[in-house]
């Protein structure tokens, strides 16, 4: 179980990190949003049960699939007032064969989470307890909000 009030703290929003991603890493992601549609079943079943969750996502302005997927999540909160927060700008460590992350600038939530892949999904209840989680790309079905709802709904 983790604290979501400490979690909040030391995160920032989904839309605050998309806003805050920096060239030119800026334009794969607005790209990705203005490209995106949203399965509208999707988001109505998400939007029944969104008050119910906190997703934590861990992201990198460099990772590809975190420009395909993060964008989605700020949809997704956006649309259905999920409460996305993000740990972001995640580095490597070439230098350390020891340790995959860089801490700082990587946060130690980093190791915290076991994150070995990003983008790194935490989806958790409201007493703090993991539901479930999506590394890199959804597994079980073709997006991020349908795969959130799976989620969602093998714990409903």
């Amino acid at each position: 179980m983790i604290d979501l009030d400490e979690i909040r703290r030391k995160t920032v929003s989904v839309d605050e990190y998309v806003s805050a991603v920096n060239s030119p890493f800026r334009e794969k992601f607005l790209a990705r949003k203005q490209s995106y549609q949203l399965s509208e079943k999707a988001i109505n079943e998400l939007k029944k049960v969104a008050d119910k969750y906190t997703v934590i996502a861990f992201s990198a302005e460099w990772c590809k699939d975190c420009a395909n997927h993060i964008p989605v999540l700020e949809m997704i909160s956006k649309d259905t007032g999920l409460v996305v927060r993000v740990f972001g700008h995640i580095k490597k460590d070439p230098l350390n064969t020891k340790e995959k992350w860089r801490i700082p600038p990587s946060p130690p939530e980093v190791k915290t989470f076991g994150v070995e892949k990003l983008p790194w999904i935490v989806v958790f209840d409201k007493k703090g307890e993991e539901v479930g989680k999506i590394v890199e790309n959804p597994v079980h079905t073709g997006s991020i909000e349908e795969e959130l709802l799976y989620i969602l709904f093998q714990k409903e």
